[in-house]
């Protein structure tokens, strides 16, 4: 992507989902998104393993909730469309899967939408994931997912770039749309093991960006699935979630849990 924005997008202000898409080896990123991106890099080399590991987690957990009979995912903070994608992964499994993806930045929804807007059975959302009235109000998830029946909502990599009480919140409101079977999917960036210069570094890296870094506890994170019951192996690094890849010193902590 070159440096010359299209109307509404910022190009001078760092954007978490576009600083992802860099250490993922994208292009979908602006030259304020790459030095954002390589602060926090300097700071933690192992950052792009991270942002792997937190992926391969991703696609782990979609093909789980496939097995589990789920065929209709509401993906929030969805980010720049990356291979395999969400509905990539449930449809090798669910042919016939529909998935809702969510998020605010503009590069991410112009993207989506010129690769996934001819897809029926695909919708892509512009809303902020931390307002989940407007996300659970809007035409295309009406049109796609039908709470009825069990539905996996997918909040990865989403909830450190957003402060309290906005992850309870939203949880909540779609917790208490969705019918017993449903399924949470969560990953969120974690204090574990972090000394306070490691965490400074960190929330450097991303104090240019529009809500910052928020990092949390073991135990805060664990709150988030309150009325889920988390499967094994409960909540682990991303890389040690039914896997087995290469820890990174930042953690970024991941579970699955089920609706009562």
């Amino acid at each position: 992507m070159t440096d010359d924005a299209a109307p509404g997008v910022d190009a001078t202000v760092p954007s978490p989902a576009r600083m992802y898409d860099y250490y993922l080896g994208g292009k979908d990123n602006f030259a304020v998104d790459r030095e954002a991106a390589e602060q926090v890099i300097e700071a933690h080399p192992q950052q792009r393993l991270l942002a792997r590991n937190n992926r391969a987690f991703l696609t782990r957990a979609v093909r789980h909730l496939a097995d589990a009979g789920i065929d209709q995912f509401v993906d929030l903070g969805a980010g720049v469309p990356t291979e395999p994608a969400t509905h990539q992964t449930a449809r090798a499994m669910t042919p016939g899967a529909r998935v809702v993806y969510v998020d605010e930045d503009p590069v991410v929804l112009a993207h989506a939408r010129a690769l996934l807007g001819t897809d029926d059975g695909i919708g892509v959302i512009g809303a902020d994931a931390l307002d989940p009235e407007q996300v659970l109000t809007d035409p295309e998830l009406a049109r796609l997912i039908d709470f009825s029946r069990p539905v996996g909502l997918l909040a990865v990599a989403l909830f450190h770039f957003n402060p309290d009480p906005g992850p309870e919140r939203v949880i909540t409101a779609f917790r208490e749309r969705m019918v017993p079977g449903s399924w949470l999917v969560l990953s969120t960036g974690s204090t574990e093991g972090l000394g306070e210069s490691e965490l400074a570094e960190l929330h450097r890296g991303y104090s240019g960006t529009p809500r910052g870094m928020h990092l949390r506890s073991r135990e805060q994170i664990e709150s988030l699935f309150d009325g889920f019951a988390l499967v094994e192996p409960g909540v682990v690094d991303v890389s040690q979630w039914r896997g087995n890849a290469e820890q990174t010193p930042v953690q970024i902590l991941a579970g699955v849990g089920r609706l009562h």
